[in-house]
């Protein structure tokens, strides 16, 4: 115990020592959270507005024609711009980048409503949706489905006035038109409760957390190799230290820097994050609490393994940061970090899978998204700690083979 005290004491100066380090485990994924957090809080909140701009050219001036116009308007999700003209209008408005999108209603809209064929037999002129071609095709696809439910409801409503009036029903008096309340609510199933779908805050704090937790190859392999450099841990195998005693004096410290990171990104999403009008992370209470911090802890020895076998496989310092820093982000491309597993490919999903990451992904949205006991995350603690046995044990035995 002597001997792996004074250990952890020379990797704790030795840390102190790397300020530019240091500062790269709690700077960056700060400012990953921040910026990340933001940008995607809207596609993490049902309902939200796109900020996307949208024309319409109405050549029918119908009632029917403006009643379709004010239930695009209404439907909120894509923001509408003064109308256009004409159809060339409508055309230089997407060219000239005033919008992106634009409908065009053609004249007798209203009148062939109802009756596709018209009363002269006469095919229907369609609506035309005038895109920007360098638009998402996912939004223009949910223009065109918020279109096609405006228009449905149009002629359901212009359907019942009419039954209405045929067969002397009592219509209710209404000033304009109305919408029907929600009838539908999206609901997260958890295991004791039920609450709204997870939020941008949740899954990017986690996310990043994670990230930075393994961004700890960067100093743990910088001080590795400039200690084999310098001739330290040949000083310490003189002195008859076995190398798995070295392996545990690093992990201490950096364990409780990973622990440090976690503190901080958990302040950053609840109290940072509301600042730039984001919403306050939630974390779990109680019981729960414990358990999250159990995922944590599991997470930093996989983080500090991986990082100890990259150390072990580089011979320099720009090795170490090459093979660290393309590792490390390929488990977070992979992993669901950069890019949530839900909108991945099928593929993309299962080989998410492989990734360390991915398991401390899961099991941190396990407990704080599903309020999953210590049985649901146990799969994926048990991962990341066989996981980091492995990448102890290469290390170990690449170091003596080199040693022998």
């Amino acid at each position: 115990m002597t001997r792996l005290a004074a250990l952890w004491r020379k990797e704790a100066i030795a840390l102190a020592r790397d300020r530019h380090g240091l500062a790269a485990l709690f700077v960056m994924p700060v400012i990953f959270i921040l910026v990340m957090t933001m940008a995607l809080h809207d596609a993490f909140m049902p309902g939200a507005s796109i900020d996307v701009t949208y024309a319409v050219a109405d050549l029918d001036g119908s009632p029917q024609s403006r009643a379709l116009v004010d239930r695009l308007a209404r439907a909120g999700s894509f923001r509408a711009s003064p109308g256009s003209t004409g159809d060339a209008d409508a055309r230089a408005g997407i060219r000239g980048g005033r919008h992106a999108l634009a409908l065009v209603i053609p004249a007798g809209f209203g009148e062939r409503l109802l009756v596709p064929g018209g009363i002269d037999g006469q095919p229907t002129e369609p609506l035309t949706l005038l895109v920007d071609p360098t638009l998402n095709p996912a939004l223009q696809l949910a223009f065109r489905n918020q279109t096609a439910a405006a228009l449905g409801a149009l002629r359901a409503d212009v359907l019942t006035k009419r039954a209405g009036k045929m067969f002397g029903l009592p219509m209710a008096p209404t000033a304009g038109e109305r919408d029907w309340p929600d009838e539908i609510v999206a609901v997260a199933v958890q295991n004791e409760r039920s609450i709204r779908p997870p939020s941008s805050v949740q899954q990017n704090v986690p996310a990043w957390l994670v990230f930075a937790m393994f961004f700890v190859v960067i100093p743990i392999s910088s001080i590795f190799v400039i200690e084999r450099q310098q001739g330290t841990l040949q000083r310490l195998a003189a002195m008859g230290t076995p190398f798995r005693l070295i392996l545990a004096g690093k992990m201490l410290p950096f364990f409780v820097v990973n622990q440090v990171q976690a503190l901080a990104m958990v302040a950053v999403g609840i109290y940072g994050v509301p600042l730039l009008g984001g919403e306050a992370l939630q974390m779990p209470q109680g019981i729960a609490l414990l358990h999250w911090w159990l995922v944590s802890a599991a997470v930093s020895i996989a983080a500090v393994g991986f990082a100890l076998l990259v150390a072990s496989l580089s011979q320099t310092t720009q090795q170490a940061s090459v093979i660290g820093g393309v590792g490390n982000v390929l488990m977070a491309a992979i992993g669901g970090i950069m890019v949530p597993k839900f909108l991945m490919p099928k593929t993309m999903q299962t080989l998410a899978g492989f990734s360390p990451m991915a398991w401390a992904l899961d099991a941190f949205h396990t407990v704080m998204l599903r309020h999953g006991d210590l049985a649901a995350i146990l799969p994926d603690i048990l991962r990341l700690l066989a996981f980091a046995a492995a990448t102890l044990v290469a290390a170990a035995w690449i170091n003596r083979r080199e040693a022998g």
